[in-house]
């Protein structure tokens, strides 16, 4: 007896119309639905919040607003400023929320924290509320600037989940964006509000990053990687392609906030000329969506195709030997004859025990059990033997020298070149180096550290290593005031520091996997806090102020406190040999890293995203269903059901 699948009902893929009008298939609504719930559109939608979650850089914009309304001191302002860098970096809180909820639920719990925090700071700062207490101001602000840690995380941590093997660029991608969130904030600043509202800036960070979160908030969502096409083939749906066209674009916006930021301060501009020159800056904002409608496009195209090479296949018959043999055995024909043997009846799944849970969430006993004995570098690592493993113990330290010392250098970027007696012009001119050069390390170490290591299996932990010793020249260079050379300091320095996240929280991904990254992520973030107390409160600011008070000089503040000013090249010339010391040891730690990681980094560390292949499209993983995509039946299912007399 022989069956013929398409006599048995075994459904097969319609070949795709000859001469496809791209327009058309562009403009139809199933195409649209695949747009906004394809994978490219989490990437576009991510970019997009990412650019809006930067409000903690352009503290200082407002922050006379905040001493004067409410009547603060420097000191006090100080204080408030701390809360603010203690929310940004703190976000080891949505880290955990994500490994038990959805994205969706991380970036609406954030915009809710966003709208409330700065919301009640402007109410506070405009006077239509009671002027509230000092733990109040630093509760709101630290609310608000804690919502970008929620970003970060339901929006970063996703993509690099659903793009494993590239995610060194997606890492530097987004964090390019956040790079360049600050003079985003400050063009739409100056076109909404037309710049002479301070407390109208307020209110746009109290708004705009959670009206943007709220309308991607169902577009960002974990992806099951597809599997590899017939062939072998790489799929369109994880081609790197795409990310090299948004830093394209991500080049093209950076240049054109430099150009305007000098433009600027060289030209008055009316309210309605600022709203003008923000127009290029929305469409350079919005371009990589049609970049992501391109490569939809040709994961369209690409599902015909496949779909074709299916159907012209030839179809397989099914010959039943003997259907009343009581060994029970079949025979598939399809150009040859191969007997199966009937499965037996599944057996009872095991019962889960409380000990061999894979949550660490919810079974704590049992990962305390097992934190002192982990997987493979590579593997799954738990929470808790991620924390107490010598990687990351070595990882935190280099970082805490190499972040912090650079940050250091950022914050006191205007002290420094009031001391080397440079004017205010050329010290808002290094501000804006170090923002762009800020993005330009972040993309740069994404990108190149992804080809490195594809190409010549280039340890990202060595690269690390190398970008520590160039924080170092640029330290070299403050410390020993070579007239002149801070406008080279300021660029070292800016690149450096944005080149070292990419790095650190890619290999925190690599070494310790995935299932736990969004903590993971956000424990690696807290080294710059660590660094900034340790290298800028208690080594620069200690000893500035002693140098100060030795020359004796005093200026009085537009507040009317009285600050010690030092003068000269010895007042930052210890400190930043301390911080240029301290780097250098951060690089000798990393190095640590470097020989721990050698052998793991010269073999092939997404090796099993390419052999398992994932799940494909339409499969369950663990234990549900993409969202929008039915589950689509395999060949090689559908004629195992109709062996075992079911069809799928």
């Amino acid at each position: 007896m022989v069956f013929d699948a398409g006599a048995a009902g075994m459904s097969s893929p319609a070949s795709p119309p000859p001469g496809t009008n791209p327009l058309r298939v562009i403009l139809t609504r199933g195409f649209a639905r695949q747009v906004i719930t394809g994978r490219w559109f989490t990437v576009f939608a991510s970019l997009l919040i990412m650019a809006a979650s930067g409000a903690t850089y352009i503290f200082s914009t407002y922050s006379g607003t905040l001493k004067s309304s409410l009547g603060y001191d420097q000191r006090t302002l100080n204080t408030v400023s701390f809360f603010k860098d203690l929310g940004a970096n703190l976000g080891v809180f949505s880290g955990l929320i994500n490994e038990v909820t959805p994205p969706w639920v991380v970036l609406a719990m954030g915009a809710a924290m966003n709208l409330f925090g700065y919301l009640m700071v402007y109410l506070a700062v405009s006077g239509r509320t009671a002027k509230p207490p000092l733990w109040l101001v630093c509760l709101y602000i630290f609310a608000g600037a804690n919502s970008q840690s929620f970003a970060n995380t339901g929006a970063l941590v996703t993509c690099v989940k659903n793009f494993p093997e590239s995610r060194g660029v997606v890492l530097g991608i987004l964090k390019g964006f956040v790079g360049l969130s600050g003079a985003v904030y400050t063009q739409l600043y100056l076109a909404f509000y037309g710049g002479d509202d301070p407390e109208s800036l307020i209110l746009l960070i109290a708004w705009l990053p959670a009206a943007v979160s709220v309308v991607f908030v169902h577009t960002i969502r974990y992806m099951p990687y597809p599997r590899r096409r017939r062939g072998g083939g790489e799929s369109q749906e994880t081609s790197s392609d795409p990310f090299f066209c948004f830093l394209y674009l991500s080049i093209a916006l950076a240049c054109f906030l430099l150009v305007m930021i000098v433009v600027q301060r060289q030209v008055t501009f009316s309210r309605p000329a600022y709203g003008l020159a923000a127009t290029p800056l929305l469409i350079l904002l919005l371009m990589p969506l049609g970049v992501v409608v391109k490569q939809e496009y040709k994961i369209f195209r690409e599902r015909q195709l496949d779909a074709a090479l299916l159907a012209a296949s030839p179809p397989p018959t099914i010959t039943v030997a003997n259907p009343a043999a009581a060994d029970g055995h079949v025979q598939l024909s399809s150009n040859h004859k191969t007997e199966h043997p009937l499965p037996p009846p599944p057996a009872p799944a095991p019962a889960t025990t409380p000990a061999t849970s894979t949550s660490c969430l919810g079974k704590f006993g049992g990962c305390v059990k097992t934190m002192f004995h982990p997987p493979a570098r590579g593997e799954d690592h738990t929470i808790l033997q991620a924390l107490v493993s010598i990687d990351m113990l070595v990882l935190f330290i280099a970082t805490i020298c190499g972040v912090g010392g650079t940050l250091t250098a950022i914050d006191n970027m205007g002290q420094i070149g009031q001391s080397l007696g440079y004017p205010s012009k050329s010290i808002n001119t290094f501000v804006s180096l170090i923002s762009i050069w800020n993005y330009a390390g972040r993309v740069t170490a994404g990108y190149a550290s992804e080809a490195v290591l594809a190409r010549y299996r280039f340890p990202r932990t060595l690269l690390l290593t190398l970008v520590l010793l160039l924080a170092c020249a640029g330290h070299l260079l403050i410390a020993f005031g070579v007239p002149g050379s801070l406008y080279a300091a300021s660029v070292i320095i800016g690149f450096c520091f944005g080149a070292q996240w990419p790095l650190v929280f890619a290999v925190i991904s690599e070494v310790f996997g995935l299932k736990y990254y969004s903590t993971l992520y956000n424990f690696g973030g807290m080294a710059s806090p660590v660094g900034s107390y340790i290298l800028n409160v208690r080594v620069a600011g200690r000893l500035y102020d002693a140098q100060a008070a030795r020359q004796g000089g005093s200026v009085v503040d537009v507040g009317g406190k009285h600050d010690r000013v030092c003068l000269g090249v010895e007042c930052f010339r210890r400190s930043f040999l301390i911080i240029t010391a301290a780097t250098v040891l951060g690089a000798v730690v990393s190095l640590v890293l470097v020989w721990r990681t050698w052998r793991f980094y010269k073999g092939d560390i997404y090796a099993k995203f390419r052999e398992n292949g994932g799940a494909g499209e339409g499969e369950v993983v663990d234990g549900r269903l993409p969202v929008g995509q039915p589950r689509r039946v395999g060949a090689e299912e559908e004629e195992e059901a109709e062996v075992n007399g079911r069809k799928g």
